[in-house]
C-alpha cells in the first residue's frame, strides 16, 4: 500500500458533504417543505378570490350587487367575469398574482377592522387609475371586429396600437359598465358612509 493510499481516508470515514449525501438531503426536505406550502398559499389565494368571498365584506357588498346586474355577468355569451379576471393578474403569473392579491387583501382588512370609513368615490377613482388594458384585453381579445361605429373601431384601434402621446384605456371609454350606482338596485348602504366592524 503507497503512502498516498494510506493519507487519504477510506468513503466510509468522509464527512457527508464531501460524499454528495448532504446536499441531496437538503434539496430533498426543501421539496417537502416548499411543495405542500406553495400548494396551499396558492390553493387559498385562488379560493379567497371568488366573487362569494369579496362579498363577505359588507365594504364590498354594493360593489358586488353591482356586478351581479351588469354585463359581466348578465350577457348573450353566458361567460361571468368574476373579481379575479378584472382586478388581479392572472394566477399563472404567480408572483404578480400573489403579491397583488397579498396587498389587496391586507388593505381590505385594515379598512374592515379598523372602523375607517369606506370612501366608494375615492376607492373607485383609485381602482380606474391603477387598471390596465391587459386587464380587459384577458377576454376581450379581437377588439375591432366588436363596434359597428366607425369612432368606436378607431378608439379601439389606439388602445391596440398607441401612438406616443395618444394613450388610450378601456375604462377612458367603458368607465361605467360594471360597479356603478345603478338606479335599478339601490340600496340603503349607498346614502350611508360605510364603517368596519372595529375591534
Amino acid at each position: 500500500m503507497s503512502k498516498k493510499e494510506a493519507a487519504s481516508p477510506p468513503d466510509d470515514r468522509k464527512p457527508l458533504w464531501k460524499r454528495g449525501i448532504l446536499p441531496v438531503l437538503f434539496i430533498g426536505i426543501g421539496i417537502i417543505i416548499a411543495f405542500p406550502l406553495f400548494s396551499i398559499t396558492y390553493y387559498t389565494m385562488v379560493r379567497t378570490s371568488t366573487p362569494g368571498f369579496c362579498a363577505s365584506c359588507h365594504e364590498i357588498e354594493p360593489a358586488y350587487q353591482a356586478w351581479k346586474m351588469s354585463t359581466h355577468v348578465n350577457n348573450a355569451q353566458g361567460f361571468v367575469a368574476d373579481c379575479m379576471d378584472c382586478h388581479l393578474p392572472a394566477p399563472h403569473d404567480t408572483f404578480n398574482f400573489f403579491f397583488t392579491k397579498t396587498a389587496h387583501g391586507i388593505k381590505d382588512v385594515v379598512i374592515h377592522f379598523t372602523g375607517k370609513p369606506y370612501d366608494r368615490g375615492k376607492n373607485r377613482q383609485a381602482a380606474y387609475a391603477s387598471f390596465k388594458n391587459e386587464q380587459c384585453q384577458k377576454c376581450h381579445r379581437n377588439i375591432l371586429n366588436i363596434p359597428d361605429k366607425r369612432g368606436a373601431m378607431l378608439a379601439h384601434r389606439d388602445v391596440l396600437y398607441p401612438r406616443p402621446g395618444y394613450e388610450k384605456r378601456c375604462v377612458d371609454c367603458h368607465r361605467n359598465l360594471v360597479h356603478n350606482d345603478s338606479p335599478l338596485y339601490r340600496y340603503k348602504q349607498y346614502q350611508t358612509t360605510y364603517r368596519g366592524l372595529g375591534l
